[in-house]
């Protein structure tokens, strides 16, 4: 839909840029640029700034008063270390809901993943499970991308107490969206956030109805929550499966009693068990349970993460479901603004206009000073305009109407001081010039007609001045000739710019000369075009230069062969020979910068060990160059095992190295391990003979084992070791 609009569109401007008079130069500048920044939203360039400019409205809205629905049961680093395991035995788990049971929660939501017993305590756990209707667990149900990724929901729940915790990451890897519904085998899903909402609002005798504007969309209460499409806002073909919503994240400001500020309200869950908590933070609030603890991991980036200056902050994944649930339960009840986008239409009719008054401002505004700051009082008011509108639940295109603004002013600009400067010119040459240059020059009407000639054009093309006057190309040469002639002659008119071609032509004594032409647009008082030509006879040049090109080419063949030889020094220097894979040193180098990168970043590093086990048998049985084969075929294999942003090389021998980028746990390493023994286990074929191989894998992680790259590589060797000894066929960590 949004390519159809996009060509209609261009069709719309083209047709005006043809039929507008010469006084609507700036509707068609307008125009020009509106359509060149709406082909670049709709490919996506803009996309990512968009994005960060709505984070700032995010982070620049006024605090909300608190949230007294909710409250947060944070897990802690301290926690964690009284009680000495994770996860949380189901004892510490049943005593918790017993607790808090006893409050009378409106609802509780445990936002910790409860799939298998944790003894002691798994039948009390189960028991207390049972008698509160009022629980609900957390699921991670697989999808399209993740097929083999899921966690069952908590063991004695059943499924109307389960809500997934699927979140939607966008490309810069903050959540921005929420899912309220997803699919899976043909049976509806809720969402961990929504089924506590429901639940809440249940007690408000609000439940879900269909919108009568849509009765595809979710009416809850007072709010319509329209569902989020692929090209909504500043997105480009984004995944809209399931029912999701573009979150309006709230605002609200707590404070601790030790005077920490807080988007919610927080206890502890030592406090809960030691009943420190006062019973108005329980009583028919939204309860949820989860971890706040950063060796856990758990935290996500949010448009609040986001910081003008320094690194951005990311927030507990319970604190963006609590996030999740305001926003529901606001719009519900105190209609509280959902975020609204404009259509397709609408979206390009707001850039045009900013496009073009950008251009009427400076057509307008002929002085410099005042008009620049026309333009940067119209691009604050443009900003400030989009926040308030931000405010009350609209989220309109900001940075491509700035974009588009500020080219038409800039391209109105140049236009302006081009006319002038070429005006000017025109009349000294026209007055002055024109009879004392000795190259042929000529001046044409808006008909292509001839009106001024120099004596030097009449010698050039052999025919008398008054015989050429108010005839055209047509008249005197041939008609392929005078069609370039009038279609060099077109653009000029056309475009307004000046413009050099080379062209040929013959002249009244059938000589053919190679010439380039120089046209220019002149302008009088009155307002008259003229088109000025001037004209260099280039036939000796190009003879010259065609010589000089058969002598390039032979040099380019020779240039060529001697770097295509120091491209292939280059890849035998970095890579192994036999596997094609890189080799120790360009391994030395990657593991260099991959681990500045992730110290950089932030982010875990694996760095994987493999040896075949029994190799030195094969080789010694059958021969080295089928242990050469073999090796070719498990570089292969072990290629396949892996991501491409994962590098893979070889040492020598039987010895191979992975090093595997921004991995979110330390859990993926074990499951790339399994992968790789998996595909080397499978029986290979070579010849008439069947081998089956096992490999010995070592693992280490930075910067859980060590931030520097030699203690790494000695300690995932040392971890290969002991899988060998241990059995082999399998993988340890250092």
């Amino acid at each position: 839909m949004n390519q159809q609009l996009g060509k209609r569109f261009v069709k719309l401007i083209f047709r005006l840029k043809q039929s507008l008079s010469r006084g609507h130069k700036e509707l068609i500048i307008a125009a020009s640029v509106a359509v060149c920044i709406l082909i670049l939203h709709s490919i996506g360039l803009l996309q990512s700034l968009e994005l960060a400019a709505l984070d700032q409205f995010f982070r620049l809205r006024p605090d909300e008063p608190p949230e007294e629905r909710i409250t947060i049961v944070v897990i802690d680093e301290v926690y964690l270390n009284e009680v000495g395991s994770w996860p949380i035995p189901d004892a510490n788990i049943a005593q918790l809901l017993q607790k808090l049971n006893v409050q009378k929660p409106g609802a509780i939501g445990l936002d910790i993943y409860r799939n298998l017993p944790v003894k002691p305590g798994n039948q009390k756990l189960l028991d207390v499970y049972k008698s509160m209707p009022n629980l609900i667990g957390i699921e991670l149900l697989a999808n399209e991308k993740n097929k083999n990724i899921s966690v069952s929901p908590p063991l004695g729940l059943n499924q109307d107490q389960v809500g997934f915790n699927n979140v939607l990451y966008d490309l810069d890897g903050k959540v921005r969206r929420s899912l309220l519904y997803w699919h899976v085998d043909h049976q509806a899903h809720e969402s961990f956030a929504l089924k506590l909402a429901l639940l809440y609002l249940k007690s408000k005798g609000i439940t879900p109805t269909k919108a009568k504007s849509n009765p595809e969309y979710l009416q809850l209460g007072k709010a319509v929550f329209s569902r989020f499409e692929a090209n909504d806002g500043a997105y480009v073909g984004t995944d809209d499966k399931g029912y999701q919503l573009l979150t309006n994240f709230p605002k609200p400001k707590c404070q601790s009693s030790s005077g920490e500020f807080y988007r919610f309200r927080q206890v502890s869950m030592r406090d809960v068990l030691a009943d420190k908590v006062k019973e108005n933070l329980i009583k028919d609030r939204i309860i949820l349970i989860g971890s706040i603890a950063p060796s856990l991991q758990d935290f996500v980036f949010i448009p609040y993460s986001s910081n003008l200056m320094g690194t951005a902050k990311p927030v507990p994944g319970i604190e963006l479901q609590a996030y999740f649930i305001s926003e529901l339960i606001s719009a519900a009840l105190q209609g509280r603004p959902l975020i609204k986008v404009w259509t397709d239409l609408v979206e390009y009719l707001w850039i045009f206009i900013w496009s073009y008054l950008g251009a009427v401002t400076t057509l307008r505004i002929r002085h410099a000073t005042i008009s620049l700051l026309s333009i940067l009082v119209s691009c604050f008011v443009l900003t400030l305009s989009t926040y308030f509108i931000f405010l009350y639940g609209w989220w309109i295109p900001l940075i491509p109407s700035l974009f588009s603004f500020g080219s038409s002013a800039i391209w109105m600009t140049s236009h302006i001081a081009h006319i002038q400067q070429e005006w000017k010119r025109s009349k000294e040459f026209l007055h002055d010039v024109i009879n004392t240059i000795p190259d042929p020059i000529f001046v044409k009407n808006e008909q292509h007609q001839w009106i001024v000639l120099n004596e030097a054009y009449c010698r050039f093309i052999g025919y008398p001045n008054k015989l050429l006057i108010e005839k055209s190309d047509y008249d005197f040469f041939s008609k392929h000739e005078a069609d370039v002639f009038r279609q060099q002659d077109e653009l000029v008119f056309r475009t307004q710019q000046p413009q050099e071609h080379e062209e040929e032509f013959t002249n009244a004594d059938g000589q053919t000369h190679q010439i380039a032409t120089k046209r220019s647009l002149h302008k009088d008082a009155a307002g008259n075009f003229f088109l000025v030509g001037v004209i260099r006879d280039i036939t000796q040049r190009k003879l010259r230069e065609e010589h000089l090109k058969r002598t390039a080419a032979k040099l380019f063949r020779s240039n060529n062969e001697l770097k295509l030889k120091e491209d292939n020094l280059r890849y035998l220097a970095d890579h192994d020979p036999l596997t094609g894979l890189s080799n120790r040193k360009f391994f030395a180098e990657q593991l260099y910068e991959s681990l500045h990168w992730a110290q950089h970043n932030n982010f875990l590093l694996g760095l994987l060990f493999i040896d075949l086990d029994g190799f030195k048998q094969i080789n010694d049985t059958l021969g080295h160059e089928t242990g050469d084969r073999l090796l070719m075929t498990i570089a292969g294999r072990l290629s396949n095992s892996l991501r491409a942003s994962d590098t893979l090389s070889r040492l020598g021998g039987d010895e191979f190295t992975v090093i595997l980028r921004a991995i979110p746990n330390v859990q993926i390493a074990a499951k790339v391990a399994e992968k790789i023994l998996s595909n080397i286990n499978k029986p290979i074929v070579l010849d008439s003979d069947t081998i089956q191989v096992s490999a010995s894998i070592g693992i280490s992680i930075y910067p859980y084992n060590s931030q520097d790259s030699e203690t790494l590589m000695k300690q995932a060797d040392a971890a290969m070791y002991r899988a060998k000894h241990l059995g082999k066929n399998r993988y340890e960590f250092a």
